[in-house]
């Protein structure tokens, strides 16, 4: 079969796709083979994969070969999660864009649209999964809102509230006025902005309530929610305000009378040293309001527009109202002053809205008693986190100061919260409504009209944090087959953005619902940004588009583009010519299989015993398990990116430059059968290791090198082991590879790549009597004649002329290598092009200099960029050198 010019991934994929679905080669059930197991962190259905998922699918996928072709059972479960708020923002716009109101349809028929979105979302996202290449096993979808998993999650919500851990409460809570919808604490990300404070007159009051000319300045932030003061606050030990006591003062714009409280919590340094409260809108005053016995009024209703409570601006969105109450202060002569200021402002991680306090009964897990078995399993080792040093501090932290969790959203998608109401308001919680009359009965109480279940749904992450469990049945069918077999998983590998919301969470549903930890490692991959450091992302238009990528480039391209510059934990730049490279490597591995199918039919038949004295094979066989051994170790510390780019060494550089030139035949010459034969056995291996990363051509190169039994598929092929490595066969090769680099550096510094070499003179010590080594010297560098001899030790190359031959020597190691050739050298070209490159090199070692001597670039950089410019700039000043030696010598 003619191979093509290039290698041609669409076509490829889709057989090799085709091919391993129809062996069911990633369907996995128990046996007696150790388990490896891994699930997918489970993608929103409310869009496509981003380029972080690439990254983290990519990872996965990379784990589970390599654990299947080194002999275990691997399952790679596959899934989405239901995403409670993001997913019903979508459908709720899709519903209006078609002119439907999600209240007037109600609640089922919304359910109905919620799940045809899900159906067609989930479809494509699965759709890029398989594209990538990813070794799923598909008959293992799972998704959050499957009828076995909302049974789960209702389970354990029964069970918690039966323990105490799950309570309801009416408390401060992050309230996120788009999706009108309760959050926990760590959907609110926070942002420094440059915002204003505003400095406010506020009345002193007589005995009757009515303004005397004595007022006290107060600066707020929020104007908006001044309509909600019940109080002013300063420190019992300020004199400035001490005559304040027993005293009250009227809030601006609503002429409410309300009284100054004292309390050592107002830092008197801090602005005038007096804060007005508003308990219904700041946690800080709410805990106020419960200590001085304060009045709570809520002036924002759940959309963010003001409520008749606030008197004025009602029905305005809060940031409308804050121009308004601006304008109208302004007016009355209460506004002071206005002045710039650094806040920082919490939004919601979904939609982007400014977060209000708020307070609401929601529903809440105690988290302190779930937290300590799950901060153990990773103090003791039993979880071990990559990189341990950039994300256990973290980890401890967040579980030494947890809060309790708010589980409740004021939402229709998503599990609705088993409580059942009695129109007197009195509840049980139940997982069905007979069970609840049932409770109504066993509990005395007396059961008043109709049961109403609950209107909210639960938290997307409470249903999430039962995932390594569920996907196996664990909660609805305990101690079922799989779940005994699969449980606890291998590894998970997930962004480091959700160590809180998801990992910690897991292990601590593990602990308490299996007893055992729900993973052995985790694996943070870092946050995938633009090369102009920009996190990617839709609203920035900077995150390409995965299928136009794999179209472009193809999977495998793309997978080397995304982990070739992905060390563990660290943010990654991304581009294109990342998926560039990986084209390349695939035409370099392409190019390489061409080359040895010529031989194919070439091969001369000669005694086996020449082939072990044939010094590139002896060469190549000993590399090529100094780098498994390198690789294996790479895998163990998850370092993927630097197995990669070990992979990437051994077969551009190793294979194909060197091992491939030193055994090449002459032209239209024969090669002999055992170097072909073990040339294809090195190609082979090679494959195998590339293989978990690049998975689709790896598994084509593999069925041309020869003919195949049924089922020789390389993606279940098992690993060969490890052999023990001869450290003076690689310093051998070292050294011709030195020589040979060095020798056409030479010719080229010297103007002479095509003139003829009559002699090649080295030290009689450098290669020894390895005859097989003379022979590629003469072969690659064209050469008939080796002489050797004591060559002197020196360090720069010289020529000299006479009437018949002119002379060059050059360092090799610690020895010199001398050429003889009868063409007399051009000593001014010679110069010419030497004073060109040393240039070039001063120039460029002045660019490294400057970037190493910038203090904020040596502050931000990586560790390895910097170790990068370093040995850039000591290339150049050795080449600097050899260059200035060389023109001494002319």
């Amino acid at each position: 079969m003619e191979l093509s010019k290039n290698f041609e991934p669409g076509s490829i994929e889709e057989k090799w796709t085709l091919h391993w679905k129809s062996k069911r080669y990633f369907n996995s059930t128990p046996d007696d083979r150790k388990a490896f197991t891994v699930v997918i962190p489970p993608p929103n259905v409310t869009g496509v994969l981003h380029m972080g998922h690439t990254l983290n699918e990519t990872v996965q996928d990379i784990l589970v070969r390599k654990a299947r072709m080194s002999g275990f059972n691997a399952c790679w479960v596959p899934g989405s999660d239901h995403a409670s708020i993001a997913t019903e923002a979508k459908v709720v716009q899709m519903l209006k864009e078609k002119g439907i109101d999600k209240n007037k349809i109600g609640r089922e028929e919304f359910l109905k649209y919620a799940f045809e979105w899900k159906e067609k979302y989930g479809g494509i996202i699965y759709n890029q999964i398989e594209r990538l290449g990813c070794s799923v096993d598909w008959d293992r979808v799972s998704f959050t809102m499957d009828d076995h998993y909302y049974k789960a999650v209702i389970k354990v919500f029964v069970d918690l509230y039966n323990k105490g851990l799950i309570y309801r409460g009416a408390r401060m809570i992050n309230w996120d006025p788009a999706a009108k919808t309760a959050l926990s604490d760590e959907e609110v990300e926070y942002k420094e902005l440059q915002g204003k404070l505003y400095y406010v007159k506020y009345f002193v009051a007589d005995a009757s309530g009515k303004p005397t000319k004595d007022f006290i300045s107060i600066a707020t932030q929020r104007p908006e929610t001044i309509m909600g003061d019940t109080a002013v606050c300063v420190h019992p030990d300020d004199e400035r305000y001490a005559y304040l006591k027993g005293k009250k003062v009227i809030v601006p714009l609503v002429n409410r009378v309300v009284p100054v409280i004292f309390d050592e919590y107002v830092d008197k340094e801090f602005g005038t040293g007096a804060l007005k409260i508003t308990p219904a809108h700041d946690i800080n005053d709410y805990n106020l309001g419960l200590k001085h016995n304060l009045e709570t009024i809520d002036t924002l209703n759940p959309d963010g527009t003001m409520s008749e409570a606030a008197q004025v601006f009602v029905g305005l969105d809060r940031f409308e109202a804050r121009k308004k109450a601006i304008e109208k202060l302004k007016a009355d002569g209460l506004l002071i002053k206005e002045e710039e200021y650094t806040t920082r402002l919490g939004f919601s991680q979904r939609t982007n809205a400014v977060v209000e306090p708020r307070i609401s009964t929601q529903w809440f897990v105690k988290m302190k008693p779930l937290a300590e078995k799950a901060l153990h399993a990773v103090l003791s080792g039993d979880v071990k986190i990559h990189p341990e040093e950039r994300f256990l501090a973290t980890y401890k932290y967040w579980l030494e100061n947890v809060k309790d969790w708010c589980i409740s959203r004021q939402l229709w998608w998503g599990q609705r919260i088993p409580a059942w109401y009695d129109e007197a308001g009195k509840f049980v919680v139940a997982g069905n409504e007979k069970e609840a009359k049932s409770k109504f009965k066993s509990q005395n109480l007396k059961l008043e009209g109709q049961l109403r279940q609950d209107d909210d749904v639960l938290d997307t992450w409470f249903s999430s944090w039962l995932w390594p469990i569920e996907v196996f049945d664990g909660i609805t069918q305990p101690n079922n087959k799989d779940i005994n077999y699969y449980y606890p998983t291998s590894v998970l590998v997930t962004g480091q953005d959700i160590i809180f919301f998801w990992v910690a969470r897991m292990i601590m549903a593990g602990m308490e619902y299996m007893n055992e930890k729900p993973f052995s490692d985790v694996y943070f991959t870092g946050m995938v940004r633009d090369k102009q450091g920009r996190k990617m992302s839709k609203s920035l238009g900077n995150s390409p588009d995965l299928l136009d990528l794999i179209d472009r480039y193809g999977a495998d391209a793309v997978r080397f583009g995304i982990m070739i510059s992905s060390p563990a934990g660290n943010d990654l730049l991304f581009d294109d010519s990342s998926c560039d490279q990986g084209r390349n490597f695939n035409n370099k591995i392409w190019n390489a299989l061409k080359l040895v199918k010529m031989w194919e039919g070439r091969q001369s038949t000669v005694d086996s015993q020449q082939t072990t004295e044939n010094f590139a094979i002896d060469w190549f066989e000993n590399r090529l398990n100094e780098a498994k051994s390198q690789i294996e170790s790479l895998y163990k510390d998850f370092r993927l990116s630097e197995a990669l780019k070990t992979i990437y060494s051994l077969i551009w550089d190793d294979f194909c430059s060197w091992y491939l030139e030193w055994v090449k035949p002459g032209f239209e010459q024969p090669i002999e059968k055992p170097v072909y034969e073990k040339t294809v056995y090195f190609f082979e291996e090679l494959m195998l290791l590339l293989h978990p990363f690049m998975p689709f051509i790896t598994e084509e190169v593999y069925h041309h090198l020869k003919e195949r039994q049924l089922n020789d598929d390389l993606c279940i092929r098992q690993s060969t082991n490890v052999q023990d490595t001869r450290i003076i066969s690689l310093k051998l090769g070292e050294k011709l590879k030195q020589l040979i680099s060095s020798f056409r550096e030479a010719t080229r510094m010297l103007n002479m790549k095509n003139v003829p070499i009559l002699s090649l003179s080295i030290h009689e010590q450098a290669f020894g009597d390895n005859t097989s080594i003379y022979d590629i010297i003469k072969k690659q560098l064209n050469v008939p004649q080796i002489d050797l001899g004591n060559l002197k030790s020196n360090t720069q190359i010289t020529s000299s002329s006479t009437t018949t031959t002119t002379t060059i020597t050059f360092p090799i190691g610690n020895y010199q290598v001398k050429i003889e050739t009868e063409q007399e050298i051009d000593k001014s070209s010679q110069r010419e092009k030497l004073l060109k490159d040393l240039e070039y090199q001063k120039g460029f070692l002045i660019s490294v200099e400057k970037k190493l001597g910038n203090e904020r670039f040596v502050q931000n950089a990586k560790p390895e960029v910097i170790e990068i410019e370093k040995k850039k700039k000591a290339d150049a000043e050795a080449k600097i050198k050899a260059i200035e030696e060389s023109l001494a010598s002319l």
